[in-house]
């Protein structure tokens, strides 16, 4: 069997990522997240391509 060296763990990004956010998110107040979620909605989002 032939073994590979990953040079980009996603499941490590992922993980660290949603820390991250989740510690941000954590120290908001309920209007704080209102306009943080209107503001990321109004910003759009990347999709990939079918």
């Amino acid at each position: 069997m032939k073994t590979t060296e990953k040079s980009f763990d996603a499941v490590k990004f992922m993980r660290h990522e949603r820390d991250k956010l989740s510690e941000k998110l954590s120290k908001m107040t309920k209007q704080e997240l209102l306009e943080y979620f209107k503001k990321r909605s109004a910003q759009g989002t990347i999709k990939p391509c079918s």
